[in-house]
């Protein structure tokens, strides 16, 4: 197989992985609130918004460390390793206990950051500047699979129920373990590209000489990229970039699992509200697939002949979202966020109707994947010698978002949720514009936009 093949299957087998490995985690989060819930123990009092605001508060403050982490062990065994933990986080709702719920949610907020910054050097290194658009639509759209297939199940085996039972949410997350650890397993396959000199080169280097120096390596690497990682945090573009990575955090939270659960509360929506939860994520799943084709493996063609670069596509993000937002907070009761089990009867604007429910789901899909792709290629090109670091820095700052937006959405009603992210949105967009015409102005002639 040829370099430029090798680092395809390569971007391929990431997508797949990830698809596995997250076909647990964002299924489980699409349902973990509603399933929480329906726990009839004593023995266990979680709450999944709390979980979910642990797990990206750890998150972010793990991003410090984690481009020396993957310096050290590299990123096919640091996705190997996360991927493990994963499986764990999923299996703790097998049988779920308080202690054991929140200690898995500080473990798997490590291990995102780890799987994340690993992931964003893997495809940064089977990736250039001609095919670092082809390469993040082909990601995304793979990753994003995973909001079908779990929640495909979710809907048919939930439709008609009002309470989730013991049985269902065992049977749910057993298998959900079972295909996390396929996708960790599945990362070993990942070749590292290298050219016939360096394979070389590497070759003569594996002798005593090159064992001696290992550690010394390691730790250098290690400050290298803790350091890298600060002076990139602070450049004028990424400080700008951030305001649109914090949008993606708050949103990620917002229709991975807020949204979700204020499905399932609405009583109005009759006995299919639960079902309407897994309903609801093949819906994103499917405006996210969309979305990172689109903007992803047809980049070049959307590019040379229609002249439509980061902009427009982000452009269009917004659009969606706003949209979104709006019939939500017509169609949606405004209290469905904070009430119980027993759901809520109250009516917003509108009577819930589940096509207006349905047609917003898959703008929140498509509107995060238009943020995403572009986000991803952005990053991934103008750090392209320094990946690890810049992706340690996007995750940071979408992690710590989503830990605040998870944080108030066990206290705020919709509307004002909803207003948040109006809000940041749009600064977020303007921001993005900005650096994309800095990006412009420094090129003096070459199209930013083709990447």
């Amino acid at each position: 197989m040829t370099p430029e093949g090798t680092k395809l299957m390569n971007v391929i087998i990431l997508g797949c992985g990830f698809l596995l490995v997250f076909s647990a985690f964002q299924t489980g989060g699409n349902i973990e609130q509603t399933v929480i819930k329906s726990v009839n123990s004593t023995r266990f009092h979680g709450s999944g918004y709390t979980s979910l605001a642990i797990i990206y508060t750890v998150f972010s403050a793990s991003n410090i460390l984690t481009p020396s982490i993957v310096a050290v062990l590299g990123a096919r065994l640091s996705m190997v390793i996360s991927g493990l933990v994963y499986s764990v986080y999923a299996a703790v709702f097998i049988e779920p206990l308080t202690w054991s719920f929140y200690l898995a949610s500080v473990i798997i907020g490590i291990a995102a950051a780890v799987i994340w910054t690993a992931q964003g050097t893997c495809l940064t290194t089977n990736s250039d500047e001609n095919t670092i658009g082809r390469n993040s639509g082909i990601f995304w759209a793979l990753l994003q699979f995973s909001l079908l297939f779990g929640n495909l199940y979710i809907y048919f085996a939930w439709k008609g129920e009002t309470h989730i039972s013991d049985h269902n949410r065992r049977t749910v997350y057993i298998a959900l373990t079972v295909i996390s650890g396929m996708g960790s397993v599945l990362f070993f396959l990942i070749k590292q590209p290298v050219s016939e000199v360096s394979s070389i080169e590497q070759d003569k280097s594996d002798d005593e000489s090159d064992i001696i120096l290992r550690p010394q390596e390691q730790r250098s690497q290690a400050i290298d990229a803790i350091r890298s990682a600060i002076c990139i945090f602070f450049t004028k573009d990424m400080l700008l970039l951030c305001i649109t990575i914090a949008y993606t955090g708050i949103e990620l939270t917002f229709f991975s699992g807020v949204y979700g659960t204020c499905l399932g509360a609405a009583n109005r929506f009759g006995n299919e509200a639960k079902s309407l939860v897994g309903l609801s994520g093949i819906f994103i799943g499917v405006g996210e697939i969309l979305g990172g084709a689109t903007f992803g493996l047809l980049n070049k063609f959307l590019s040379k002949y229609l002249g439509i670069g980061r902009n427009p596509v982000v452009l269009l993000g917004l659009l969606c979202h706003v949209i979104a937002f709006y019939l939500i907070f017509l169609n949606v009761p405004g209290d469905s966020p904070l009430v119980s089990d027993e759901g809520t009867d109250r009516v917003s604007y509108l009577i819930p109707s589940k096509i207006i429910a349905m047609v917003c789901s898959f703008l929140l899909g498509l509107g995060d994947s238009c943020f995403n792709t572009q986000l991803l290629s952005i990053v991934g090109y103008m750090y392209s010698e320094e990946s690890a670091p810049a992706f340690a820095v996007f995750k940071f700052v979408q992690s710590i978002s989503a830990a605040i937006a998870f944080g108030y959405s066990n206290y705020l009603l919709l509307k004002w949720q909803l207003l948040i992210l109006g809000m940041t949105g749009f600064f977020g967009t303007i921001s993005f514009i900005l650096v994309e015409w800095r990006a412009e102005i420094r090129s003096r002639g070459f199209s930013y936009d083709r990447i």
